[in-house]
């Protein structure tokens, strides 16, 4: 019998951990949605972007400054804007990233190399933005290109 209850355990304890994994997983967004996430992080004060990434259940995370001295951490609402979680800090480095402009371009390339929906898009120190998303097949494809030139350095498709 204890044997039984074993067999029983191991498959439901693979489903919660499937499952539970399956919650914090990333989500994506309609390239040509961009803008929803855009306003509401420009509404909020951001000037230069280091990350954007879509989380589950509607949610955007940015991070980014706001200005010279002051990174902020921001996860909102896509369709609302309501600011769920923010963490700000003031740093000495000075602001440094992506444009809304470099981030419309960018995903502007991603387009043409076939990415339909983007689940995240982030900046090196170097310039480098590296974009990751799904083409129309639900398959990931993963895009690096360069901030200014926008010439795509890489392309991975799973």
């Amino acid at each position: 019998m204890n044997a039984m209850k074993k067999m029983l355990l191991i498959p439901t304890s693979a489903l919660l951990f499937t499952a539970a994994a399956g919650s914090v997983q990333a989500d994506t967004l309609p390239v040509d949605q961009i803008d929803s996430v855009l306003t509401h992080a420009t509404d909020y004060g951001f000037t230069h972007y280091e990350e954007i990434s879509i989380k589950s259940r509607g949610r955007a995370e940015v991070e980014g400054w706001l200005d010279d001295e002051w990174y902020a951490d921001i996860e909102f609402s896509i369709d609302s804007g309501e600011t769920l979680q923010e963490e700000r800090e003031r740093l000495i480095t000075g602001a440094w990233g992506m444009s809304e402009d470099d981030i419309r371009q960018a995903l502007e390339v991603a387009s043409q190399e076939g990415m339909s929906e983007f689940e995240d898009i982030d900046i090196d120190k170097s310039g480098m933005i590296d974009v990751e998303g799904r083409d129309e097949n639900g398959r990931e494809i993963e895009i690096s290109l360069r901030q200014g030139s926008f010439q795509v350095s890489e392309i991975d498709r799973d």
